[in-house]
């Protein structure tokens, strides 16, 4: 048997002479694989390992980073108050409320060269500041809207008392509490694809809200602890464009594969998009049920700190923006605050744009076209700034 083994011994010693037989060996095989692949074989697998670190970029991407310099003035239970601007600036603060949805808040300052913070700062505003909304930890599940208003209005008083608000997406139904329950703290109101009538047009996301039962949603936070997690809310929106998220973009990655701008934009707008953060369970259901099911703020029939509250109680000058591909705020809700609000239509702003809902406030085209002037406008809504000069003129859709 001893004779018969060292013999085997001997067979596999001499067949290894052949490069094939070192892919028993891990370290040695990638050499391996060079000899046997030839140099045309070698550029697709090496073509291969880039897509295979590409794709582990995306889909494990580090968290997202703020593009422009700021100070946190604030950090509170809820969020920091990050100021854009000078430290020493007596000019009426324009205060971003980033929408709390389960991303980042850094969709308000994206990139250099594609930020809104950036764009509005270029535009001639002195002041810019953004809530960055924190992910809820599970000592936070029982934060409620009101807690959220609470804190805005805190920001506010520190702030001088009186600011003009940029709410976007989520932010703005916000925002537009905030300027209903408070009137004479909001100067301007910029509302960007923010659903203020849910019930209006005829979106995915209203047709969601419909369909499904209040239980569902009650079972999605009961799963989460007591909070909405924000990877079962990125995988819901996945799920609405499936094709799209789990198979056309790693199509379009190795197609890209060489461009190394293309390959720096995907990164970046994956370390946003994959790093999704986590919501208050008392937050998100009262959101779901009283906004999108109830429809109650536009039914004026919202309370906030202790008083229902309507969009009559807002009067000054508002600037209302939507995408026209939008398919989770569709223009017409959007558009809707115009006749809820008070504020006199000759103070109505109304734009419509190209592109869909993420685009509204970090696509490159909508921040060189669109944003500069709401910038001028807020100016001229506020009395502040030093208006820059822009080839656009706005109009009213």
């Amino acid at each position: 048997m001893t004779s018969n083994k060292t013999a085997c011994g001997r067979n596999v010693l001499n067949r290894c002479h052949s490069p094939r037989c070192e892919h028993s060996v891990p370290f040695l095989w990638p050499f391996a694989a060079a000899i046997e692949l030839g140099e045309e074989g070698m550029k697709l697998f090496q073509r291969n390992l880039g897509f295979l670190s590409e794709t582990q970029k995306i889909a494990a991407p580090p968290p997202p980073e703020w593009a422009t310099a700021n100070r946190v003035l604030l950090d509170m239970d809820t969020m920091r108050l990050r100021d854009f601007g000078p430290p020493v600036n007596s000019d009426l603060p324009v205060l971003i409320d980033a929408p709390y949805a389960g991303h980042s808040s850094t969709i308000a300052d994206y990139d250099k060269g594609q930020s809104l913070v950036e764009t509005l700062l270029a535009s001639g505003l002195k002041r810019v500041l953004v809530a960055d909304w924190k992910a809820a930890t599970p000592e936070m599940k029982d934060f409620d809207i009101d807690k959220y208003l609470a804190e805005i209005n805190a920001a506010v008083d520190d702030l001088g008392g009186r600011v003009a608000l940029v709410g976007l997406c989520q932010g703005g139904w916000m925002s537009s509490i905030y300027a209903a329950r408070f009137p004479s703290k909001v100067r301007a109101l910029v509302l960007a694809g923010s659903p203020i009538d849910t019930h209006a047009g005829d979106g995915p996301l209203k047709q969601m809200v419909e369909s499904l039962p209040a239980s569902f949603y009650d079972n999605l936070v009961d799963a989460g602890g007591g909070l909405m997690r924000g990877q079962t809310m990125l995988a819901g929106w996945k799920n609405m464009h499936p094709t799209e998220q789990f198979l056309g973009k790693y199509i379009d990655l190795y197609a890209n594969l060489g461009d190394e701008s293309y390959l720096k934009r995907t990164e970046t707008f994956e370390r946003w998009y994959e790093n999704p953060v986590d919501l208050p369970g008392r937050y998100y259901l009262q959101a779901i049920k009283r906004l999108f099911r109830d429809n109650e703020l536009a039914r004026g029939a919202f309370v906030a700190l202790g008083r229902r509250v309507t969009l009559k109680d807002v009067s000054c000058p508002l600037y209302l923006l939507a995408g026209e591909a939008d398919d989770i705020t569709t223009p017409e809700q959007v558009f809707a605050a115009a006749k809820l609000v008070a504020t006199p239509p000759g103070e109505i702003e109304k734009r419509v744009v190209p592109g869909g809902h993420i685009g509204l406030f970090m696509g490159a085209r909508t921040l060189a076209e669109t944003w500069p002037l709401v910038g001028n406008w807020l100016q001229r809504a506020t009395g502040t700034g030093t208006c820059a000069d822009h080839d656009v003129v706005d109009q009213e859709a």
